[in-house]
C-alpha cells in the first residue's frame, strides 16, 4: 500500500483551503468580509508554494511565495481597503441570482473542473498534480463570481482571485512559472488595480454608484 508523503498531504490541504475560501468569496455579501477572504486566499497560496518550494528544492518557488504573500495577502488587499473607505461603499454586495443558486452552480463548475482535470494531471509527473482540479476549480469559481456580480470591486476580487487559481495550477503542472514571468504578471496585476481603483472613482463620480449596469447609460449618450 503506497502512502502519500506528509508534505503531499500539507500542499493538497492548503490547495482544499483555498478552493474552501473560493466558496466562501462566491457566498459572501459584505464587501469588507471578501476583501479579508482574498487576502486569506492569497496568505494560503504563499503558504502552499513555501511547502512546494521546500520539498521540491525550486528555489524560485520561494521567490514566488514571497512575492505572492505581499502582493496578494497584505499590499492589494490593502489597496482594495482603502478603496471601499474612501468610495464609502455599501456592506451588501449585490448578485444577479442568490446565494443557494450559485452554490449550486458552483458545485456543478467544480465537478466539471475536477473530470476535466483528471485526464491531465494521470500525465503529470509532479508532486501537486492532484490539486489541478482544485486550482481550475478554483478559477472557474472565481469567474463565476465575476459574472453574477453587479458591483465593481466584487467583480474585481473574482478576477484577482481567478489569478490565484491560475498560479495554483501552473505550480501544479510544471512547479510554477519563471520568475520573470511571475513578476511580470505581479506587476501587471498590480497596475491593473491601481487603474481600477482611479475608474471607480470616475464611476463613481458620475453615477454615485458602483453598479456597473449604470454604465449601459453610455450606450445612449
Amino acid at each position: 500500500m503506497n502512502t502519500i508523503p506528509l508534505s503531499a498531504q500539507l500542499i493538497n490541504l492548503f490547495a482544499s483551503v483555498i478552493l474552501l475560501l473560493a466558496f466562501a468569496m462566491l457566498a459572501q455579501r459584505r464587501v469588507l468580509q471578501l476583501v479579508n477572504l482574498f487576502a486569506l486566499q492569497g496568505a494560503t497560496l504563499s503558504v502552499s508554494t513555501l511547502v512546494v518550494a521546500f520539498t521540491t528544492s525550486q528555489h524560485h518557488l520561494y521567490y514566488s511565495a514571497g512575492l505572492t504573500l505581499i502582493l496578494k495577502a497584505i499590499l492589494l488587499p490593502w489597496i482594495l481597503h482603502r478603496l471601499v473607505r474612501r468610495l464609502h461603499v455599501k456592506s451588501d454586495v449585490e448578485s444577479l441570482i442568490n446565494v443557494p443558486t450559485t452554490m449550486m452552480f458552483g458545485i456543478v463548475l467544480v465537478i466539471i473542473a475536477f473530470n476535466v482535470a483528471l485526464p491531465i494531471s494521470q500525465l503529470s509527473s509532479t508532486i501537486t498534480r492532484g490539486t489541478l482540479g482544485i486550482a481550475l476549480a478554483t478559477v472557474m469559481l472565481a469567474f463565476l463570481m465575476m459574472i453574477t456580480r453587479t458591483k465593481a470591486i466584487p467583480q474585481v476580487v473574482g478576477f484577482l482571485a481567478m489569478e490565484n487559481g491560475l498560479f495554483l495550477a501552473a505550480t501544479s503542472a510544471t512547479y510554477g512559472m519563471p520568475m520573470v514571468v511571475e513578476l511580470g504578471i505581479a506587476l501587471d496585476v498590480l497596475v491593473g488595480a491601481i487603474i481600477l481603483g482611479v475608474f471607480f472613482f470616475q464611476i463613481r463620480e458620475q453615477f454615485d454608484s458602483l453598479d456597473i449596469r449604470h454604465m449601459e447609460r453610455l450606450k445612449d449618450s
